[in-house]
């Protein structure tokens, strides 16, 4: 008889467009979560080439949370697709607003230097009638 081994089974991530949330543990209560995603990729849809950047979350939540693994799932989505910078930033925060309706969400896209020159673009959304 063979003894029994333990398998382990190495489920693969893959991308994804979705995005998955959590209740928040205090909606009573303001408090900000900020994230830096700094192995952001997409491709610039002149070249081909890739663009590489960091990604700077900061949000209030309301009734939900986004979900940390399903966030890193959704931002490798974007790995192989061509969008401008101006874009897939506000492609980002759109996407993080449908699924968390915030309070407030801040998303900075600083990209690496590309041709010398060097690009951060800022999207925002505020809650109606939310203020800082």
């Amino acid at each position: 008889m063979i003894p029994s081994l333990a398998v382990h089974l190495v489920m693969r991530s893959r991308p994804s467009k979705r995005l998955q949330t959590f209740p928040n543990p205090a909606p009573g209560r303001d408090y900000r979560i900020h994230m830096e995603i700094p192995e952001f990729t997409c491709v610039c849809p002149m070249t081909g080439q890739p663009d590489f950047g960091t990604l700077h979350l900061e949000y209030v939540p309301d009734r939900t949370c986004v979900e940390l693994k399903s966030l890193k799932l959704y931002i490798w989505s974007y790995r192989d697709q061509g969008a401008f910078h101006e874009a897939v930033t506000n492609a980002i925060l759109d996407d993080l607003v449908a699924a968390t309706k915030p309070r407030y969400l801040r998303l900075e896209a600083r990209f690496n230097v590309r041709g010398g020159i060097h690009t951060s673009v800022v999207a925002e959304h505020r809650k109606r009638g939310w203020k800082a």
